[in-house]
């Protein structure tokens, strides 16, 4: 009986994979098998940055980003909840999970009340 049909590894017919090193632990893990995540964020934090627009002279200045990969050993994405545990059944389920992006809509104008004379 097999766990997994690709065996936890997405190697397919490669002999030898290089090992990466865990972002948490540096534990020594095949580069197929470590759980990758991609991490975009903004160089400065929501507070500083309403301080640096009131200081900066320009009336509209986009924050730089941040990009950078996230590399984990199974036990370290797991003890970190980037990956859960899933049932025998649910594990055949490969279809990636729902994503959740907050959509912001832009405010709408209130409608005109009407003054009664």
């Amino acid at each position: 009986t097999v766990k997994r049909r690709n065996h936890g590894r997405s190697k397919k017919g490669r002999g030898h994979v290089k090992f990466i090193r865990c972002d948490n632990c540096f534990q020594a893990c095949p580069k197929d098998k470590a759980i990758k995540r991609f991490n975009v964020r903004n160089m400065i934090e929501a507070a500083a940055k309403r301080d640096m627009a009131e200081a900066s002279v320009y009336e509209s200045y986009d924050v730089p980003k941040v990009y950078y990969k996230l590399q984990h050993c199974v036990g370290c994405a797991i003890h970190n909840r980037i990956v859960r545990v899933r049932s025998r059944v649910n594990r055949r389920n490969r279809a990636p999970p729902p994503r959740f992006r907050q959509e912001f809509k832009k405010p709408t104008a209130a409608p005109a009340v009407k003054a009664s004379a």
